[in-house]
């Protein structure tokens, strides 16, 4: 009878995984398909792109693609531009939101409260509303049709109060017992940010990596406001291009979205890795 029940219950844990397993492949196969449909559009020829009915493996595989990707336009130069761009963005707002969260959440100061509620008020304000005074005050300043609008604003703005708000909650869950405890060492403010509580924000600083990255690779409403000269476009604009009167290019499109892809997955990785290794490396539950 013991056995019996044993088995049964055995039974029922393998269903169970079973069940587990085939939802997560249907929902991995769900959100790969994309991915799959981009990658084989872009190694077909022109006239393959829109047959009826759809090929699903390219027959012939065509990489000239890629090629011609690189050869009608300077791809490299636009690959560059956003690389560069969502590179300098990360970097900051990883930098200023990291030490201001660790203010407004551990050191005590008049005014904390409400001007933490003012940074997070440009969360709260649409991008559109702020476009024109800021294209207005850029104009005079000369910085219109430079990357300068698509770094410093975006710095201070809804990516920055956004990594602001992020870093201070995770900050506000480590024990002040710790800061307490580098204080009693000797240990000066900056010394117990940079060696007791930054390293334990690692899985935090991926995230935000991760989002911010990913928010300014894929803007188009910012560059398609302030730049007009084509040498400065980023990917976004840079896809707009492939569009002409004669129709859309859509094998190109598609290699071009092909090779953005790279470097998202190349910082989603890392992140992922690091963002393991803190869990692993951390002291506290």
């Amino acid at each position: 009878m013991k056995y019996n029940m044993q088995k049964t219950e055995r039974s029922k844990k393998i269903a169970w995984k079973i069940v587990k397993y085939t939802i997560c492949i249907l929902v991995s196969v769900i959100m790969l398909a994309p991915f799959y449909w981009m990658i084989t559009t872009s190694l077909k020829e022109y006239s393959k792109v829109l047959e009826f009915p759809p090929q699903f493996f390219p027959n012939p595989v065509i990489f000239q693609n890629y090629i011609d990707l690189f050869r009608m336009q300077p791809f490299g130069l636009y690959l560059w531009n956003s690389i560069y761009t969502a590179s300098i963005v990360t970097l900051s707002v990883v930098f200023f939101a990291s030490i201001a969260g660790y203010a407004f959440a551990k050191l005590r100061f008049a005014g904390n409260n409400i001007l933490f509620l003012i940074i997070l008020s440009g969360m709260m304000m649409p991008v559109e509303i702020t476009t024109i005074p800021l294209f207005i005050a850029l104009s005079k300043l000369q910085l219109v049709d430079t990357h300068f609008p698509l770094i410093v604003p975006q710095i201070f703005g809804y990516g920055g109060a956004f990594g602001v708000f992020l870093m201070r909650q995770f900050y506000i869950t480590v024990p002040d017992e710790l800061i307490e405890a580098g204080k009693i060492d000797g240990c000066s403010q900056p010394r117990i940010f940079y060696n007791i509580v930054l390293p334990m924000s690692t899985s935090t600083i991926a995230t935000l990596v991760i989002f911010t990255f990913l928010q300014n690779w894929n803007e188009f409403f910012v560059p398609l406001i302030f730049l007009s000269n084509s040498r400065l476009f980023t990917i976004p604009l840079a896809l707009s291009l492939f569009t002409t009167e004669s129709g859309v290019q859509w094998h190109l499109i598609m290699a071009a979205a092909s090779v953005a892809t790279v470097p998202v997955l190349i910082v989603f990785f890392f992140s992922q890795r690091k963002f393991i290794e803190s869990l692993a490396m951390s002291g506290l539950k």
